[in-house]
């Protein structure tokens, strides 16, 4: 779905390098650009280009209709097409963009077709830690093509593939009525997401390999000899390209062209998922000299043009260490409901199009938050400079104002270009610490108190609306000045993160509504309906865990599934499983909806300073106000919409990898002590080997291999998801608490075995 696969809200927590931080917080939306300085990747991440126009469309209908016959090689089309010779080359070039982009496929002898008379799918295929994947398809509400392990040919994570699809495997049957999964086997890839491996490097007797960080690219690499430059040894952190890999049945082959540094250096792990997933750390010259030529002050001139909000009792609520403040709200009561103003960073004023900082927002799309810095999408100068909305200094805003009655409805709404001063700055802690009291009477404390009781008055109508309750706590890790992990916290999704929430949500579909009834072109956060097949697969989970559940096509089965899971230690990992059983949210330039959040209108508007979507909606806002004569081009928001989705992807994927490895490396710092922590653990799954238990304060998952469990041979009844001693007739039952502590950390595998405490 989002970031945590559905965004429900907008927040991030922030850190700086010496005061660390950990994963994303619930609705996380800042940090500092405070990333230590870094070499940029070799390469860019792909971003889909606008299809050529004019001519080229008219031959593109030619070769379809053509196609639609018969199957033909290049050839074949040139003459039958009676093509001038001058075409030859550019009939190529449109062969092979169509090919990329689903419209054909090539068979054998170099013939093409349309995909779907032969049984054909084109997209991005997505592994699974099992082996197996889902090439994903493009057309919004239709099914994912799953591949088994031995059918992925040699797909890596995030190619584009043709699949071709072999008819229909397991059943997914529901009372609510059935439908059969279907199956493929890859055939081809068109494209690499990623020609390099991050890993380590070994040695057999005859040969150099490295063994890939990434679990689910299960082949060894053979690599060539190192050359001496590299300054290679065995057991380093390396970055290898692929340069073959004939069939999946042999090894593929590369060469080595980074040395990272030993294994368990500090550092070269973050460094290592930099590379992994082509992370841009450095800005370019010309991005920094545009970012340094943006004045620091607001312009009087420019904020005589706006609305002047000034005297406004406006404030903002963030993490502890934020330092890039996009959002500021104010909310007054008045006879029978509340007025609001939302009001965020108006960074389209000083990002304009097609610019250097412009062009640079959009190929990173987002920024990215590690567990020991943050890679941001704009320089720190905007970021944490001229666009963040601090306290007591003029900053410009894009404002949401709106009137509310007490049961929720609209009275009025209007959008408009601010200048504002906020006039508190408070902290998460110190707004609940606020809420935790009776209102004392003075401005701060009645204006958050009138916050909250908007806020919660929405929150109530949303899930009665059918919006899922999909809160989780997530977990903040705190370093040394060495990176080393010293302290893990849990950060709840308690009212005062909800207050934020609920208003940046009211602001996204506002917005939404706004761009949507005008007709103007834009980017919508949509989150389509799950596939029947995942949520059987997550019943069965459920079942396991002793959860009875309906029918789960039907939102109010998942409401009352949710609802029941309210104050239960496994709360937290049944919600992590359906998450994982919902599409992920991404960007479309249509309304679709978004289903997690039972809305027919959302987009995301609220944090411009850390995510490309938001920057092009203000822009789209600004051409529907009559602020600018052209809003996006609305030919290359599907484009725009796919990179930005992609991109978030890959931020998502490095923010989870760096948290878990920290959270690893504080665990064997365990293992070194002389007296080992005792640790909460939840029995998750019982198993004929051990149990899998979850530690919820920390939200890692491990092993009690049977071989820990001393004192008696166990047996194993699966039907019953326990573990029942032969002589004690002790029982481990899924469900049961037990206490923990750390046996072994495998950091190659990342993997934490636990033994009885």
């Amino acid at each position: 779905m989002d970031s945590k696969k559905m965004q429900q809200g907008n927040r991030r927590n922030s850190s700086n390098k010496k005061k660390p931080n950990g994963g994303k917080s619930h609705h996380p939306e800042r940090r500092p650009a405070n990333a230590k300085p870094a070499p940029r990747p070799a390469g860019k991440r792909m971003g889909a280009s606008k299809q050529d126009e004019g001519p080229s469309n008219k031959l593109r209908l030619s070769i379809l209709r053509l196609l639609g016959q018969r199957p033909l090689d290049a050839a074949g089309i040139f003459t039958a097409l009676d093509l001038p010779p001058a075409w030859k080359g550019k009939l190529g070039q449109l062969l092979k963009q169509m090919e990329l982009s689903g419209d054909v496929a090539r068979i054998r002898k170099d013939r093409y077709i349309i995909p779907k008379e032969a049984d054909l799918f084109t997209g991005v295929i997505q592994f699974h830690a099992s082996g197996a994947a889902h090439v994903l398809n493009e057309k919004a509400g239709e099914p994912d093509l799953y591949i088994s392990g031995e059918n992925t040919f040699t797909s890596m994570h995030g190619d584009r593939v043709v699949a071709r699809v072999n008819g229909h495997g397991t059943p997914a049957s529901f009372q609510g009525g059935g439908r059969q999964r279907k199956e493929g086997t890859v055939i081809r890839v068109l494209v690499r997401s990623n020609e390099t491996i991050v890993g380590t490097l070994q040695r057999s007797k005859n040969f150099f390999y490295v063994v890939a960080d990434d679990p689910r690219f299960v082949q060894n690499l053979y690599v060539k000899p190192p050359e001496a430059s590299l300054k290679a040894q065995v057991g380093d952190k390396v970055v290898a390209h692929l340069d073959s890999w004939e069939s999946r049945h042999v090894n593929p082959e590369g060469h080595l062209i980074e040395v990272l540094g030993a294994t368990g250096t500090p550092g070269v792990d973050m460094l290592s998922i930099i590379r992994k997933h082509r992370l841009p750390v450095e800005f370019p010259a010309e991005v920094l000299k545009d970012a340094a030529g943006t004045d620091p002050e607001v312009d009087p001139r420019e904020a005589a043009k706006r609305e002047d909000l000034r005297d406004r009792f406006v404030f903002t609520i963030d993490p502890d260490d934020a330092k890039d403040y996009d959002d500021a709200i104010n909310v007054e009561s008045i006879p029978d409901g509340w007025r609001v103003g939302i009001h965020i960073a108006d960074v389209s004023h000083y990002v304009k199009p097609k610019t250097a900082l412009d062009h640079e927002a959009h190929s990173r799309g987002n920024s990215v938050y590690l567990a020991d810095r943050v890679i941001p999408m704009l320089p720190e100068a905007l970021s944490n400079g001229i666009c963040s909305l601090k306290q007591g200094v003029d900053r410009l805003a894009f404002s949401v104002f709106a009137d509310i009655t007490q049961g929720g409805k609209i009275a009025s709404v209007r959008f408009a270009k601010t200048v504002i001063r906020s006039a508190a700055r408070l902290t998460y802690k110190e707004a609940f610490a606020i809420l935790s009291k009776k209102p004392s009477g003075d401005m701060l404390s009645e204006r958050v108190h009138a916050a909250w009781g908007l806020s919660s008055m929405l929150r109530k109508k949303r899930f009665a609306a059918g919006s899922l309750e999909l809160d989780f706590p997530e977990i903040k890790v705190w370093l040394d000045e060495n990176g080393r992990p010293v302290r893990l916290e849990k950060v709840e999704n308690d009212i005062s993160h909800q207050l934020i929430e609920e208003l940046m949500l009211l602001a996204n579909e506002l917005v939404a509504r706004e761009l949507k009834h005008r007709k103007q072109a834009t980017l919508y956060r949509i989150h389509e309906k799950p596939d029947n097949e995942k949520l059987l697969e997550f019943r069965d989970f459920a079942a396991s865990q002793g959860i009875s559940a309906g029918d789960l096509t039907q939102r109010s089965e998942l409401q009352k599934l949710l609802a029941g899971l309210r104050g239960k230690p496994y709360a937290a990992a049944v919600r992590i499983a359906l998450l994982k059983s919902l599409k992920r949210a991404r960007y479309f330039p249509e309304p679709l909806g978004h289903y997690g959040l039972s809305k027919s209108d959302y987009t995301h508007f609220t944090s411009p300073i850390r995510r490309y979507s938001d920057l092009v909606v203000h822009r789209s806002l600004e051409r529907q106000l009559g602020l600018t004569k052209s809003g996006p081009d609305s030919t290359a928001l599907g484009a725009v919409a796919e990179h930005i989705s992609n991109t978030e992807r890959t931020a998502a994927d490095a923010e989870r990898e760096s948290v878990r490895l920290k959270k690893l490396e504080y665990f064997q710092l365990q293992v070194t002590t002389e007296k080992r922590q005792k640790f909460r653990a939840i029995i998750m799954e019982a198993r004929n080997f051990g149990l899998f238990v979850e530690l919820p304060e920390f939200l890692l998952t491990g092993l009690v291999h049977i071989s820990a469990l001393e004192g008696d041979f166990y047996s194993h009844e699966p039907s019953k998801g326990r573990l029942v001693g032969r002589k004690t007739k002790k029982i481990y039952q899924v469900g049961d608490i037990i206490e923990v502590a750390v046996d072994r950390v495998d950091m190659f595998k990342q993997q934490v075995d636990f033994k009885p405490a």
